[in-house]
């Protein structure tokens, strides 16, 4: 790993906008980030919504698509 160096070049920062930027910087460069995501267990399908659109499913586009959407 190689040191990062952050230089204000404009501007006064007391200690506490300091250490915002430097948790933030931290933060953004931590590689722990998605791992919770990742480790989440998949969805179940009674939870998927799109299951109850009538038609199965299938989505209809266009300018009349509104007078089609009961008729699935």
């Amino acid at each position: 790993m190689t040191d990062a160096h952050v230089q204000v070049v404009r501007g006064t920062p007391d200690d506490v906008e300091l250490a915002a930027l430097v948790a933030g910087l931290l933060a953004a460069g931590s590689d722990d980030r998605h791992h919770d995501e990742l480790d989440a267990p998949a969805p179940s399908a009674w939870n998927d919504r799109s299951r109850t659109v009538r038609g199965g499913g299938a989505v209809r586009t266009g300018p009349d698509a509104w007078r089609w959407s009961l008729r699935g």
